[in-house]
């Protein structure tokens, strides 16, 4: 007997959703009565899925948005999108994998293996985090975190993840960089389990292994297809259907209600390597994520032609008092060709306002909804203390002391 679905939102994120195990995660999901939104890089193959699924399942709710996982602007835009819909969300398979298979950067000059593989979904899953605890609280349903890993976690360093070198080109080995990102997905469920048992938060975060299957994440390593296919002639290959087992299995099944910062093969317990029970390097590992997803170090996934409303789409200002300033009216018929529409002046304004991006972020310049670099008088410490103080003599505030 399987967990009632009925009115239980789940995301599956990246390529896997649009082949492999994904369409199968996607087609199991849907037919025991979950709302999926496939998040995808190829919306076209995305589109294909699902018309393929529509087919077999026919009261199948399915829905396809772009998601490109190694770009945090895509993440951050597809999350903004997605919460802006008013969504709730039950359940969050964080599916894609990627195997590179050379020394590659990500938009935002990150390894492209650790950057599609773990930091893409510690944003998202960071970004929806709120989303999934409100919703937990409203159903009293149970919100479950699949992360799918593999067995290739163990093949790392003896360390487990070197975060010194992880960016350097000249130390790279293809097959490590891929198993550093699945330890990752492991120590990430782990940390995110010790921190929601701290809030009381009835949500799970489990990892798996899926098995030896015959998916495209080898495609361009030539050496590691052939090796596959002769570790399948000697042990036991899994089917597409065998594969998605264990992510259904801890998306919906009751026998894993309360389980939680466990690591599952064949839908059981399963023990993997002693580093990805290492709650230090969890930690380190969270602490070091975080800083490389700072709002500080990437962009915002909004622009110079997003609008006010765009960008606070989906957030509650309820409850909240604002005073806004006048503001002088000086155009130019000389400016004016170039100049933004009323709408997107007011964008920044806004996403600093209310956007939860911003939060904990203070004394920074902002252009665009996105950090920017101002001229160097701006920074200016003793000029800014000068002017506070001219201020004051100017506005004679007695009645404050410093």
């Amino acid at each position: 007997m399987l967990l009632e679905s009925a009115g239980v939102e789940a995301r599956l994120r990246q390529r896997g959703a649009s082949s492999g195990i994904g369409v199968e995660t996607v087609r199991v999901l849907a037919l025991r009565g979950v709302h999926v939104v496939m998040a995808v890089r190829n919306m076209d193959a995305g589109a294909n899925v699902k018309e393929a699924i529509l087919k077999k399942v026919s009261n199948a709710k399915i829905d396809v948005m772009e998601l490109d996982l190694s770009s945090m602007a895509s993440v951050r835009k597809f999350a903004t999108e997605y919460n802006s819909k008013g969504l709730s969300l039950n359940i969050l398979v964080n599916n894609a994998g990627v195997m590179v298979g050379k020394f590659k950067l990500s938009q935002d000059n990150i390894e492209l293996d650790f950057a599609t593989n773990h930091l893409g979904h510690f944003l998202l899953t960071d970004i929806l985090l709120e989303n999934m605890k409100q919703t937990s609280r409203n159903s009293n349903i149970e919100g479950r975190i699949v992360n799918v890993s593999s067995l290739g976690h163990r093949y790392t360093y003896r360390e487990g993840i070197r975060f010194d070198i992880i960016n350097d080109k000249s130390r790279f080995n293809n097959y490590v960089a891929y198993a550093e990102s699945k330890l990752a997905n492991i120590l990430h469920a782990n940390e995110l389990t010790r921190r929601l048992k701290e809030e009381r938060v009835e949500i799970t975060a489990n990892s798996l292994h899926p098995g030896t299957i015959h998916t495209n994440i080898v495609r361009s390593d030539i050496r590691l297809k052939c090796l596959l296919k002769l570790v399948r002639l000697i042990f036991l290959n899994k089917t597409i259907q065998q594969g998605a087992a264990t992510t259904c299995f801890l998306a919906l099944n009751p026998q894993v209600k309360g389980v939680s910062g466990e690591y599952y093969v064949d839908c059981n317990i399963a023990k993997p390597r002693s580093k990805a029970n290492d709650p230090d390097l969890a930690k380190r590992l969270w602490d070091f994520s975080l800083s490389l997803t700072d709002l500080k170090k990437g962009p915002s996934g909004f622009s110079a032609s997003s609008t006010a409303e765009e960008v606070t789409q989906g957030i509650d200002g309820t409850g909240l008092t604002a005073i806004v300033t006048d503001i002088a009216k000086v155009l130019s018929v000389f400016i004016k060709p170039f100049m933004k529409t009323i709408q997107q002046g007011a964008a920044t304004t806004c996403f600093v306002a209310l956007h939860p991006q911003v939060k904990g972020v203070s004394g920074e310049y902002f252009a665009d909804c996105n950090i920017a670099k101002p001229s160097d008088q701006a920074k200016d410490a003793d000029l800014a203390t000068k002017i506070w103080y001219f201020s004051l003599s100017s506005t004679d505030l007695k009645y404050y002391t410093y």
